[in-house]
C-alpha cells in the first residue's frame, strides 16, 4: 500500500469516527478510483437532522482530523444555512445534508456508478 493510500485510509477512518461522535446518520462511502474524470477519490456522504446538527458533524469532522492528523480541510463550503455543507480534502471529499436535500440531489445516484460502502452504526 502506497504513502497516499495508508494517508487516505487514515483520513476516513478519522472523517467516519467524526461523523459518528455525533450520530450522523446513513453514512456511505463512493470509491470514485476507477471512474474517469473525477474530482477526487473518495466521496463520504452523511446526513443530520437538523441545521445545527449538520453543523455539529462538520465541526467534529474538523476537530477529530486535525487533533489526529493535523490536517485542515482544503475547503468548506455551505456553511452558512447548513443544508448541504462540502467538506473538500483533496483526495476525500465529504458531503453532510440534511436528510430532504440528500434525497433531493441524490448524490450516489448521480455516481451510480462508483463502488458504494454502507457504513453501519449502532445509534
Amino acid at each position: 500500500m502506497s504513502k497516499k493510500e495508508q494517508e487516505t485510509d487514515q483520513l476516513i477512518t478519522q472523517i467516519l469516527k467524526g461523523i459518528e461522535d455525533v450520530k450522523g446518520k446513513d453514512i456511505e462511502i463512493l470509491d470514485l478510483r476507477d471512474l474517469e474524470n473525477t474530482v477526487c477519490d473518495y466521496f463520504i456522504i452523511c446526513n443530520g437532522a437538523s441545521n445545527t446538527q449538520v453543523n455539529a458533524i462538520v465541526n467534529s469532522i474538523q476537530k477529530t482530523v486535525s487533533k489526529a492528523l493535523k490536517e485542515k480541510p482544503w475547503h468548506v463550503e455551505g456553511s452558512n444555512n447548513a443544508e448541504w455543507i462540502l467538506m473538500d480534502f483533496v483526495h476525500v471529499v465529504v458531503h453532510v445534508f440534511q436528510k430532504h436535500i440528500r434525497e433531493f440531489y441524490d448524490i450516489e445516484g448521480l455516481w451510480g456508478d462508483a463502488k458504494s460502502v454502507k457504513i453501519e452504526t449502532t445509534y
